[in-house]
């Protein structure tokens, strides 16, 4: 398995797998506006991939910072994963919070996790097996992180990069919200977007819940020569870009700014532009 999407019926065909395990990295409270469709069912036997408690880092006061990589893995073994484990991920909007779940396994060193194309809605409208949401019980894995702090950039990373222009700072926040024309959904947050960022709305990428086919994301992504870094408002949506680039090939390098704009927009010393 060379993709980094799987399909609903891959995973239905796959549910005996003793490998498999599935996560539900769904978030009740999210910045797309939209009230989840699927509250209160799982896809039948997932764990629950808490990213805002247990695959985060809690004592930072920014939501969503990637977790020490030591609590990540005592985290991901209480799922029941091990090294050997192929990981499927989903969220109940489609594809919206699963990107960052597939992004926090990736710079912990596993390798062997897809998104499921689609997610819970489409599980759902094709009648496979549900359940409603409890806190199943697994045998304890032996998970082990293998961080590789090269696909994670911090403020200080971002502003080194305005004046070398070694990267390519993709902003997948709204158009509206790049040019600073309406207001930060967070209290205190300045509007506009870091200086040299291009935009590409993740709501561009996706369409019903999937991402759009190789061909489409191809034609909307630009060919970049450089390496890439992601940012958007707190982490979560810049794995859609991020995850848009490896699904059509790209060999960049890629990282994410995981404080993203709620850190850099709520910093008075950092320079912003905005639409003129």
């Amino acid at each position: 398995m060379k993709n980094t999407l799987v399909s609903i019926d891959w995973l239905k065909n796959n549910l005996q797998d003793p490998n498999l395990i599935i996560l539900d990295a769904s978030q009740q409270v999210n910045q797309a506006n939209v009230s989840p469709e699927f509250a209160g069912i799982q896809i039948e036997g997932a764990g629950f991939f808490d990213i805002k408690n247990n695959f985060s880092d809690s004592s930072n006061p920014l939501p969503n910072t990637f977790p020490d990589p030591k609590a990540f893995a005592i985290a991901a073994q209480n799922l029941g994963i091990n090294t050997t484990s192929k990981i499927v991920v989903y969220d109940s909007l489609g594809i919206y919070s699963s990107p960052r779940a597939w992004w926090l396994f990736q710079i912990m060193g596993h390798e062997n996790v897809w998104v499921l194309d689609g997610g819970l809605p489409a599980w759902v409208k094709a009648d496979f097996p549900i359940e409603k949401i409890s806190p199943n019980t697994f045998t304890p894995g032996n998970f082990e992180s293998n961080f590789n702090p090269s696909m994670v950039k911090n403020t200080a990373d971002v502003l080194a990069n305005i004046k070398s222009k070694t990267a390519v700072l993709i902003d997948a926040r709204s158009n509206d919200r790049f040019l600073g024309l309406t207001p930060e959904p967070r209290a205190g947050l300045r509007s506009g977007h870091i200086p040299g960022a291009i935009n590409i709305p993740y709501t561009d990428l996706v369409q019903n819940g999937y991402f759009l086919s190789k061909e489409k994301l191809k034609a909307i992504l630009p060919n970049q020569e450089t390496a890439l870094i992601f940012s958007c408002g707190s982490g979560i949506t810049a794995c859609i870009d991020y995850l848009a680039y490896e699904i059509i090939g790209s060999s960049n390098d890629r990282s994410v700014y995981d404080g993203s704009w709620t850190e850099w927009g709520q910093s008075e010393s950092l320079p912003i532009e905005k639409s003129n």
